[in-house]
C-alpha cells in the first residue's frame, strides 16, 4: 500500500502539540489522587501506573526522535526516561515529559521531511500520534476511575482519521492489520454530529480509506454514532454493539474488521 490508497479526510483544525499539553495536564489532574495499583479494565494487565509510565515514555521517546531527524526506522528504543522510583511522584514525571516533548516540537519544524511508520513523512506525524496516545490514554485512566471521559469534538473527528489513515502501515506492531482484506468490501464510519464519514474499502490486496465516501455505493456495512464515540470504537474503548453507537448492514464483515483492527 502507499500514500495514494489513503487520501482521506485531511487533518481536522487541531493544534497537536498545544492540546498535547491540555490532555497530559487532564491526565495529570486524573492518577494524581489516585491509588496508582488500579487495574484499568481497557489495557488488559496494566494499572494505572503502568498507563503512566507507558505514556511519558512514549512522549520522550517520540521527542527522541525528532531531536534525532531520524531518516529511517530507529533500531532500538532506548531513551533516558528519567522515572522516579517512587510512584507517587509519576503524576509530576508525566507533566514533565510533557514539557520535554514541547522542547522538541520547539526546536523542530513540523514541515521538516522524516521518516514515520505512518502515510505522512513529515515532523508533524509523530505530534499527531502523540496526541492520540496521550487522549486514548487519558480516557483509559478516566474509565479505570469510573468517570465518564469527555473528548473534544475537533481532536475526535481528527483523532478518528488518524486512526484509519495509518492503520494500513501498522502491520509491523499490530501484524493481525495484514488480515483486513476482502472482494471489495466497504465499511462506513458517520459521524452523528456533524458530516463527517469515512469510507473503508477491503480489497483482495489491503485496505484502505475511499477519497470521496459521499460518491461511493451504499457501504456494506454502517456504524454511526458521534465522532466520540467512533473515536473510542476505533479503539476498541467500546464495543459496536454499545447504545451510544447504531450499525447495519454486513454483521461478518464488521466483525472482521474489529477482530483484526487492534491497534
Amino acid at each position: 500500500m502507499n500514500s495514494s490508497d489513503l487520501p482521506a479526510h485531511g487533518p481536522a483544525a487541531v493544534d497537536h502539540r498545544a492540546e498535547i499539553a491540555v490532555e497530559t495536564a487532564r491526565l495529570v489532574a486524573a492518577v494524581r489522587t489516585a491509588d496508582l495499583t488500579t487495574a484499568v479494565p481497557s489495557c488488559p494487565g496494566w494499572t494505572l501506573a503502568d498507563l503512566v509510565k507507558h505514556t511519558g515514555g512514549v512522549q520522550r521517546w517520540f521527542s527522541s526522535l525528532l531531536h534525532a531527524r531520524i531518516q529511517e526506522p530507529p533500531r532500538a528504543r532506548d531513551v533516558d526516561l528519567r522515572l522516579p522510583e517512587r510512584p507517587e511522584e509519576y503524576p509530576d514525571w508525566l507533566a514533565d515529559s510533557a514539557t520535554v516533548a514541547a522542547q522538541a516540537f520547539a526546536a523542530t519544524d513540523p514541515d521538516l521531511p522524516m521518516w514515520a511508520w505512518g502515510v505522512d513523512q513529515h515532523a508533524r506525524f509523530w505530534a499527531r500520534r502523540m496526541l492520540f496516545e496521550t487522549l486514548v490514554h487519558r480516557v483509559d485512566a478516566e474509565l479505570a476511575l469510573g468517570r465518564r471521559p469527555i473528548i473534544d469534538r475537533p481532536s475526535a473527528v481528527d483523532g478518528v482519521d488518524e486512526f484509519l489513515v495509518n492503520l494500513p502501515f501498522a502491520a509491523s506492531f499490530a501484524p493481525r492489520v495484514a488480515d483486513l482484506r476482502g472482494p471489495d468490501k466497504t465499511l462506513c464510519f458517520q459521524a452523528t454530529d456533524g458530516e463527517e464519514d469515512w469510507l473503508v474499502r477491503l480489497r483482495p490486496d489491503g485496505f484502505g480509506l475511499d477519497a470521496n465516501p459521499g460518491a461511493a455505493e451504499p457501504a456494506d456495512a454502517t456504524v454511526q454514532g458521534t465522532a466520540a464515540d467512533l473515536l473510542l470504537l476505533v479503539y476498541g474503548r467500546l464495543h459496536r454493539d454499545a447504545a451510544a453507537l447504531a450499525h447495519d448492514g454486513d454483521d461478518d464483515l464488521l466483525t472482521h474488521w474489529f477482530a483484526n483492527s487492534a491497534f
